[in-house]
């Protein structure tokens, strides 16, 4: 940083303004929810069961408001099933179902796909919902949180072992882990390497979410914050263009998010029940 923004930006600490403290702020989990263009908030109570935290959070309330919406908007869509011609709401909400079914759980799923349709569309639909909510004054993205997009994978990481074991059985589904055909010496390599496989794909799956969620909105908290870092209304002419570049930009990685949890997830159950593949 130029010495320049380094004094400006020691100037608005002083000022009482703290970029660290208002990315940490808005990014972070917290027991309290703003209200939008207020300075008020609202307070979760603490709760405690048995000596364990069970405290309700803010992203455990955009959780509820994820599903919430979520669930509103399908039973919205499903008024009119009967009508064989689909409009509005429910035309764009087929198309969205018919085009992950067809184009991504499907092919990568082969006979069994629709077994799992469910699943996968309610992962698509609920972590583009999450990912949006953070989009909006006042609401928090659930999936910057580690913890949710942890056990969203955990989740997967079920599905996707139970999925190999309901094709095979257990033994046979624990045997496919390790490629069939290879020379004796190359099964001490290949065993914990597979095995550690297992473990890397949730784990891939959890942090790639969680990354991306959090650095878009790190990036405009930064270049808002410019504004008050430079005490310059000329700042402003640079960094609200880019912001609303960046709030557009977000608006596509929430859905490409989705997109990409969901395909990777269904690329994994077609390897658990296709080991061959």
């Amino acid at each position: 940083m130029s010495e320049p923004v380094t004094q400006a930006a020691a100037g608005a600490k002083e000022a009482g303004f703290n970029v660290s403290d208002l990315i940490m702020h808005h990014i972070t989990d917290s027991r309290s929810i703003e209200i939008p263009f207020t300075s008020r908030e609202i307070h979760l109570p603490p709760i405690h069961i048995a000596g364990v935290d069970l405290s309700i959070t803010k992203h455990v309330v955009m959780l509820w408001i994820a599903g919430g919406v979520l669930f509103a908007l399908a039973t919205i869509a499903a008024r009119g099933v009967s009508d064989p011609v689909p409009t509005g709401w429910r035309n764009a909400f087929e198309l969205l179902i018919k085009y992950i079914r067809d184009e991504i759980v499907r092919k990568a799923i082969g006979h069994d796909a629709d077994r799992y349709v469910g699943y996968l569309l309610t992962c698509f639909f609920f972590i583009w919902t999450c990912n949006l909510l953070g989009l909006i004054p006042g609401m928090s993205t659930p999936t910057s949180n580690v913890g949710v997009t942890a056990m969203l994978a955990i989740v997967a990481f079920v599905v996707i072992q139970v999925a190999g074991m309901i094709k095979f059985g257990v033994l046979h589904h624990l045997k496919n882990i390790v490629p069939g055909g290879l020379p004796i010496w190359l099964y001490p390599i290949m065993i914990p390497v597979e095995i550690l496989s297992l473990f890397t794909k949730p784990f891939a799956l959890c942090i790639r979410l969680f990354a991306n969620m959090i650095a878009g909105h790190v990036v405009i908290i930064g270049l808002i914050s410019l504004i008050f870092i430079l005490q310059s209304g000329w700042a402003a002419t640079v960094s609200v263009p880019f912001t609303l570049f960046i709030f557009v930009l977000e608006l596509l990685v929430c859905f490409i998010q989705a997109f990409i949890f969901t395909t990777l997830v269904a690329t994994f159950i077609g390897m658990s029940v296709h080991p061959a593949h």
